[in-house]
């Protein structure tokens, strides 16, 4: 077997989420780095393994394309990527942003969701 084939029981999704401090570029730049960063770091993930990311983020958040921050500033240049905005509920938190990753990983093994900042009280089970 070709060693680049892998085992579909070892596609996992995780889900995270974090705010952003404004609707700028780098407001937004340093929320995508450092949701990004947790995601790999609390998962012990290897780049390589990371199949896609999707980031959705509220209507308030429209200076610039998450997947394009993560793609330039995270070398993560082999990640299918999609930006969508989340749907709208009066009652979701600003300046949101989420994200789910498909990623390769080892059976067994503990997954942890990311929830930061002021996000961190979506998924308080989570955290």
């Amino acid at each position: 077997m070709n060693k680049d084939y892998f085992d579909i029981e070892n596609i996992t999704a995780i889900r995270g989420a974090t705010t952003s401090n404004g609707n700028t570029i780098k407001e937004i730049e340093n929320s995508v780095i450092e949701l990004t960063n947790e995601l790999i770091s609390q998962n012990g993930l290897d780049p390589k393994k990371i199949l896609s990311i999707t980031f959705t983020v509220t209507k308030d958040l429209d200076a610039c394309f998450p997947a394009s921050i993560a793609r330039k500033c995270l070398g993560l240049d082999s990640v299918a990527f999609l930006d969508c905005q989340q749907m709208y509920v009066p009652s979701d938190i600003d300046f949101c942003i989420r994200l789910m990753a498909l990623v390769i990983f080892p059976s067994g093994a503990s997954i942890n969701h990311p929830y930061l900042r002021g996000a961190s009280n979506l998924r308080s089970d989570r955290c």
